[in-house]
């Protein structure tokens, strides 16, 4: 592989990610579901729904459209969609009975919990070895490489299958 004097040249950058992108979401997908989850039919967004749920605590629905990127309908589609198995739970906040608060059910945090430690392991060992800034770039790069998608998909117009799969803030 030719380098840079500091890394590899663009190109071999980019055919290194391309290889490696379907190999990284391969096995991603490959950590095992803990069995109180395996009936429920999860997709990545709920993941991510979860994940903000269990690192961010409860919030409520225009809370979590915020931190997700999407639209408030979107969020209240996918809580009422793992609220039905009990997997969350909605109360009312004490300081305006009005708003719902969204929290995951006592019986699936430590599920959940589990689930989410697989990824969440493995970043903490990368992460451990590289320094602040070079900690800063990766995330950059991982939020710039997706909206840098989004960009591309927008050209290509609605009816790109991944276009249909991230619904937008509206």
């Amino acid at each position: 592989m030719s380098t840079q004097s500091d890394g590899p040249a663009v190109d071999e950058a980019v055919r290194t990610l391309l290889l490696l992108m379907p190999r990284l979401v391969g096995r991603a997908k490959r950590l095992p579901i803990p069995s109180a989850l395996q009936s429920l039919d999860l997709a990545p967004r709920h993941l991510a729904l979860l994940a903000h749920l269990e690192y961010d605590g409860p919030a409520s629905i225009n809370e979590l459209a915020a931190r997700l990127e999407v639209a408030p309908t979107t969020v209240s589609l996918m809580v009422s969609e793992l609220s039905r198995p009990g997997v969350l739970e909605r109360t009312a906040d004490p300081t305006d009975r009005r708003r719902r608060i969204i929290a995951i059910a006592p019986a699936f945090t430590a599920p959940i919990g589990e689930w989410l430690s697989g990824s969440a392991c493995a970043w903490k060992r990368v992460m451990r070895d590289l320094t602040p800034t070079e900690r800063a770039t990766v995330i950059t790069a991982l939020r710039a490489y997706e909206t840098a998608l989004d960009q591309d998909l927008d050209r290509f117009g609605e009816s790109t299958p991944l276009k249909r799969a991230r619904p937008r803030p509206t």
